[in-house]
């Protein structure tokens, strides 16, 4: 089974939402952008938010100063981002993803795969759909260049395609192979597919085990690919030999790590549970009712780059912000919040769906508010935008 390729990116676009990064300022604009941002991010938050949650950030809005940043200290930044925070996070990925397919081999010599096999391929695919959510911070560069990344993960799946077109190939190609599997649409390949076909299943027959094998070993491959080209391009993908005449590798980094936060409060808190309108799409891993995993996932990584020993130095480096101090206590009592929360988060309570939702706000606003404007960097446009 074919989905017609034009057809199928333009609903992958559609269902995911693209992500708009706007020009990225000089350093000699700095200042007038600091002005400006702080000035547009003053307004009053939306009614029924809670600026309770808000408090801290308000207060501070006015006191940010723009740290001094020479060219050769962020240079030394980008390049340790590049190679102790991106690429490793591929690596992982497509490690995670090789364990799945070896596993797989094992597991599937023979069909029927059920009881321990199957819920040890189970787990395997959870490490891997949490490696892939900590990956996803790097909203930029290869993996989204050519939309590769709704080949990895094809969320929101707001239609239902992946469960009817995974069952569909399955049906029509019982000896798939990784080869075929790369071929065909986005829809069917990928984080999603593999968690419909381990987890909708009880059992999993010949023509399911080849598609979990091929299905991971495609996966790996892409994974792998994207791996390579920041190992050869991370220079140019993040503009590390531009330092002394623009902030556009800077800018571009901190406003990734700002649509992590506003795609997961809309894709993945906000439209799946109804929050603030008629409920659209579903939670992350929501076949295998594990969907407090993926955004821990996401905090994680959120909370190790903003902590950065390096980021914090450059941040420190200015004693009036307490900048990293604020974004570090507000990640931790969000983490601690989402601990508190069932694995399933559509079975919380909704007041603590909208807990966290609102915890996300003020994370979203400390970035907006107080760390962009620390680092004389600019707010690029998002279609996720609105806190």
């Amino acid at each position: 089974m074919k989905i017609n390729h034009a057809l199928a990116m333009a609903l992958s676009a559609l269902s995911a939402g693209i992500l708009i990064s706007c020009v990225k300022p000089a350093d000699d604009n700095k200042a007038a952008e600091v002005d400006r941002q702080v000035a547009q991010d003053s307004a009053e938050p939306k009614a029924g938010e809670n600026s309770a949650v808000d408090g801290n950030t308000d207060k501070n809005v006015e006191k940010i100063v723009a740290v001094d940043i020479s060219a050769e200290t962020e240079k030394t930044y980008l390049t340790h981002v590049a190679n102790e925070i991106v690429i490793p996070a591929y690596a992982d990925a497509a490690k995670q993803s090789d364990l799945l397919h070896d596993l797989a081999q094992k597991h599937c010599q023979q069909a029927p795969v059920n009881g321990d096999e199957l819920q040890a391929l189970r787990d395997q695919w959870l490490v891997l759909a949490q490696a892939w959510a900590s990956a996803e911070m790097v909203n930029f560069g290869p993996a989204t260049a050519s939309m590769s990344n709704l080949y990895i993960n094809y969320y929101p799946d707001e239609r239902g395609l992946v469960h009817s077109g995974v069952a569909d190939l399955i049906a029509a190609n019982p000896k798939l192979t990784a080869e075929q599997l790369a071929n065909e649409s986005a829809v069917v390949q990928g984080v999603p597919g593999l968690e419909e076909v381990l987890y909708a299943n009880d059992s999993l027959d010949a023509g399911q085990c080849a598609y979990v094998i091929s299905a991971s070993s495609a996966l790996s491959t892409r994974l792998k690919a994207i791996e390579k080209n920041w190992q050869q391009n991370a220079t140019k993908l993040l503009a590390i030999d531009k330092t002394v005449e623009s902030d556009q590798g800077l800018n571009e980094w901190i406003n990734s790590l700002l649509s992590l936060v506003e795609t997961m409060k809309s894709n993945a808190i906000d439209q799946p549970l109804g929050l603030s309108g008629k409920a659209k799409g579903h939670l992350p891993a929501a076949t295998a009712e594990q969907s407090r995993a993926i955004i821990n996932a996401k905090l994680a990584t959120l909370n190790k780059a903003m902590t950065d020993p390096v980021l914090t130095a450059i941040l420190g480096s200015n004693s009036e912000n307490n900048v990293a101090d604020n974004l570090s206590t507000a990640l931790a009592d969000t983490t601690t919040l989402l601990a508190q929360m069932p694995e399933d988060l559509a079975t919380a309570d909704k007041a603590k769906q909208q807990e966290l939702y609102d915890h996300l706000t003020n994370v979203t606003r400390l970035i907006k508010r107080q760390l962009i404007p620390a680092l004389g960097l600019r707010v690029g446009f998002n279609s996720n935008d609105g806190d």
